[in-house]
């Protein structure tokens, strides 16, 4: 109970409590998928350590475009929608990193809401921190040219990881960002030039941005 009181100080000990005794931690190693699309969710999962991606994939030719990542004292708020409602998954999530969750049975979520006024808070703030960043997310798609959007990419991933190395491909990052790895390629080398960041195989430093 310790550890998760650390991870989630907001939560009051009684409900630290019922997460020890009906949860279930699983570690999920990097690259495994959580959650595909069209999938029925039967948990939600808080973040206990290490980072995950969410994402949609398109269903005619598989493309993934980036929605925001998971870190640790967060939670998904569009599993905990579909969870709740006993709808399908429309996101994917995966494991960017080793990462550990903890799996809560779906018929406890709307009991909590009324029972900890702790987790209540909890499950508000998780709605309007992903509301936030799909409207920073539609400002980028609809009013930045890509080149506003790779920078934006990079800084939330850096803000997201706490590091200044980030150990992607230009061919992964042109996938997160629905665009082509030349594309990426060539915006980043601009960048170089600028010094705004290093380049090196499959990793980027960060240096001015």
């Amino acid at each position: 109970m310790e550890r998760l009181g650390k991870i989630f100080p907001q939560f009051d000990a009684t409900l630290l409590e019922a997460l020890e005794e009906f949860g279930t931690i699983k570690t999920i190693p990097a690259g495994e998928v959580l959650m595909r699309t069209g999938q029925y969710v039967r948990n939600t999962m808080l973040v206990l350590d290490g980072t995950i991606k969410v994402y949609r994939e398109s269903e005619e030719d598989g493309t993934e475009f980036l929605m925001y990542y998971l870190k640790p004292g967060e939670a998904c708020a569009l599993s905990i929608i579909c969870a709740a409602k006993m709808e399908a998954s429309r996101i994917m999530a995966q494991a960017m990193e080793d990462t550990t969750i903890l799996m809560l049975p779906l018929h406890f979520l709307d009991e909590w809401m009324t029972k900890y006024k702790s987790w209540y808070y909890f499950v508000l703030e998780t709605y309007r921190n992903r509301f936030d960043e799909l409207l920073n997310l539609v400002d980028q798609v609809a009013f930045r040219n890509m080149d506003e959007r790779l920078q934006f990419y990079l800084e939330r991933y850096m803000q997201v990881n706490k590091t200044h190395i980030i150990p992607l491909s230009h061919q992964e990052i042109a996938t997160d960002l629905n665009s082509s790895r030349e594309v990426i390629s060539r915006l980043l080398k601009k960048m170089e030039q600028r010094e705004l960041l290093i380049l090196h195989r499959n990793q980027i430093e960060m240096r001015n941005i």
